[in-house]
């Protein structure tokens, strides 16, 4: 009897679910689009109300469009947009405000505030992380001391605070869950990623007190059952862990060395460490890339904010484009940028240069620039960007990369993936099933209740649909590479490093 496996999958812009059968086969898939909320300069929020409503939605849909039942269910898995944050009610469950998104920069100030205090060597040492608006703490400190008794009422106890993944077991529970996984623990700034715990000194520092906090489990253990009016019947939810350490495990990026690069809303490359925390010199973060029977393997991760957004805001914003998938075509029509770049940075640079400050723009505009040049340009900022990661990793002292493990929906795009190839100069491999984050969750879930037996077994599962090899000359691919540095250069609002 075929075992299924419910993945919960929720993005930036989007909440899907996907039921996958033992063999890490997709069986079926429902996705409902996500509102942003854009309630400033530089502020994203989600509504966390609309996003369980989507969560049940997507889960019924999925179970209905393959006529399966819930107790064809083997267990759940949840995925999330890690540092997203939501504050709620513990005694009837409702947010006290819109979750703030991972890409929020609102606490942009507080940050600065506590680097020039001298903060951030300790926070760096005990999380693995920068001090930067990117991640929860400060997140959930603005909620704290914005939404109207907040504070008052977290002393006593009435609060819970959690990132998406939390907040979608409580409600799945009715309340009877408080937790998380140390994947979404380790993106918070309160979590010590050396003792497993949360760290008192954190706590201290960012004001977040401890009543708030979700209980940290492995990322394959027992969350709970989901409540019976759910789905049907109840479901043991079995695995959890963020979007991008799911995707290194749908990657089965098991040993050290490995690496994987996720494009979605934002690019996000993982390298598996084994069980060394790699203190990054050049800005990258060190983070849990999975826990399991209490032992954290750990990898270190390149952030880039935003990627498939880009592309979001030519169909959206510019409206020079009708849908994603017209982009392909266009680029290969195009060809070449003929030497116009995008720089992306609508909210500011992620890694390895973390400039909050740092704005959008498009470079290298002549008469005749047309639409193809803009769209090919805004294409290939994700490679450059991916570039500047790979470039990072190695000056950490990591081994080259030897191959890239790459999925999400914009590497369908066959044009982005030579491209890539092209930029980074290594082979890149796209696999069958790109689908890779609920896939990783799936895993979790599925090595909980014993339908994976170990990690070897996953490995057995994942499966090369096509190899992407260079095929750009080495001059013409570092003089692409320069005339990228010089855009980020001109949009910085601090100094960029030559050695970047």
């Amino acid at each position: 009897m075929t075992r299924y496996l419910l993945s919960i999958d929720q993005g930036t812009t989007s909440t899907r679910a996907i039921i996958f059968d033992e063999l890490g086969n997709k069986r079926s898939m429902a996705q409902v689009e996500l509102q942003q909320h854009f309630p400033s300069d530089g502020w994203v929020e989600h509504d966390a109300m609309d996003i369980w409503w989507a969560t049940e939605t997507v889960c019924r849909d999925v179970l209905r469009r393959v006529g399966l039942h819930a107790r064809d269910l083997a267990a759940i898995g949840i995925t999330n947009q890690r540092e997203t944050t939501v504050l709620w009610d513990r005694s009837n469950g409702m947010p006290l405000h819109r979750a703030i998104v991972w890409q929020d920069r609102r606490t942009g100030e507080t940050c600065a505030q506590l680097k020039m205090a001298g903060h951030e060597a300790m926070v760096q040492d005990k999380t693995g992380l920068l001090l930067d608006p990117y991640f929860s703490a400060t997140k959930l400190a603005w909620l704290l001391d914005n939404v109207p008794n907040a504070r008052e009422r977290a002393d006593r106890g009435e609060l819970a605070f959690g990132t998406i993944d939390s907040w979608l077991l409580w409600r799945l529970t009715h309340g009877r869950e408080h937790a998380t996984d140390a994947t979404n623990a380790s993106r918070t700034l309160l979590f010590n990623i050396h003792t497993q715990m949360w760290d008192p000194e954190l706590l201290a520092l960012f004001r977040i007190p401890a009543s708030v906090l979700p209980v940290v489990k492995d990322s394959s253990d027992d969350f709970g059952h989901s409540a019976p009016d759910f789905l049907g019947a109840s479901v043991p939810i079995c695995g959890m862990a963020g979007d991008q350490q799911a995707a290194l495990i749908g990657q089965a990026c098991f040993q050290p060395g490995m690496v994987k690069s996720t494009y979605g809303t934002g690019c996000f490359m993982v390298l598996n460490t084994g069980s060394t925390v790699v203190q990054s010199s050049n800005r990258l973060l060190s983070t849990v890339a999975y826990r399991l029977d209490g032992k954290p393997t750990y990898a270190v991760e390149g952030s880039i904010f935003v990627a498939g957004a880009t592309i979001q805001w030519l169909r959206d914003g510019l409206k020079l484009i009708g849908s994603a998938s017209e982009t392909q075509a266009i680029a290969e029509a195009t060809g070449d940028s003929r030497g116009v770049y995008m720089v992306p940075a609508f909210t500011g640079l992620g890694a390895p240069y973390w400039d909050p400050r740092a704005r959008g723009a498009i470079f290298g505009l002549t008469r005749d620039t047309g639409i193809g040049e803009i769209v090919t340009a805004g294409l290939q900022s994700v490679c450059f960007q991916t570039r500047d990661l790979m470039e990072a990793m190695t000056r950490d002292g990591g081994d080259p990369v030897i191959t890239l493990r790459i999925d999400g929906g914009m590497v369908v795009n066959n044009w982005v993936a030579q491209s890539l190839a092209d930029i980074i100069g290594v082979p890149v491999d796209r696999p069958t099933v790109t689908e890779t984050t609920a896939l990783g969750a799936a895993f979790l879930a599925g090595l909980r209740v014993g339908v994976f037996h170990s990690l070897d077994d996953i490995t057995e599962l994942w499966h090369c649909d096509r190899r992407f090899s260079p095929t750009m000359s080495a001059d013409k691919r570092s003089s692409l590479y320069v005339g990228w540095l010089d855009a980020v250069r001109r949009v910085a609002s601090q100094p960029v490093t030559e050695s970047l």
